[in-house]
């Protein structure tokens, strides 16, 4: 898996580009990483309603949870489906709207500093192993452009957003996804 650092693309993506996007801030470093959650309808997989949702093409009368969320404007740069399947919506240069009002480490607004990915999953459903091999292969290839994406500096939404955000919740396995991440790296960064 190779990520252009010219273009913040992803080779093995499948595109789906979102109009929920906006430059960063001039010189801003890339610094953190951020796992999220996400199933549309909540609880439903391979629907293809989250693409939808970050496109803004989600139809509200597709179902009633989507009349509460259709009009909002979010997006991530990557989704992370159940069979490891990664599809990207927003260049890793360009500031995806996935954190929201975040703070990390005293900073306010990761969106500025941050890539976002997301899951294809709940707080409480364990992911797959499909997923875990893929968040890995993909936050290597990110921390091979962006050398700033120290292991220590991988969060999830419920840490930048306490009180407000949950995911990746409890089910979210932590120590499996950095003990992977060291395997494959031989140590942490």
């Amino acid at each position: 898996m190779q990520l252009n650092p010219r273009s913040g693309w992803l080779d093995q993506a499948t595109i789906c580009h979102s109009p929920h996007f906006d430059a960063r801030p001039s010189d801003t470093e890339i610094s953190l990483l951020v796992i999220h959650n996400i199933s549309l309808p909540p609880g439903r997989f391979a629907t293809g309603d989250v693409q939808r949702f970050f496109a803004g093409k989600l139809d509200p009368s597709a179902d009633p949870y989507f009349a509460g969320i259709a009009g909002m404007r979010v997006s991530s740069h990557f989704f992370i489906e159940r069979d490891g399947a990664p599809s990207q919506f927003v260049s890793c240069n360009d500031r995806a709207w996935h954190a929201g009002r975040s703070r990390y480490a005293g900073r306010e607004a990761c969106n500025d500093f941050s890539i976002g990915i997301e899951l294809e999953g709940t707080d409480e459903l364990p992911y797959s192993d499909q997923q875990y091999r893929t968040l890995v292969e993909l936050t290597m290839a990110l921390q091979k452009v962006y050398p700033a994406l120290h292991t220590w500096r991988i969060t999830g939404h419920e840490h930048i957003a306490p009180g407000r955000k949950t995911d990746p919740g409890p089910a979210f396995d932590w120590q499996r996804y950095f003990a992977a991440l060291a395997a494959e790296c031989g140590r942490f960064d």
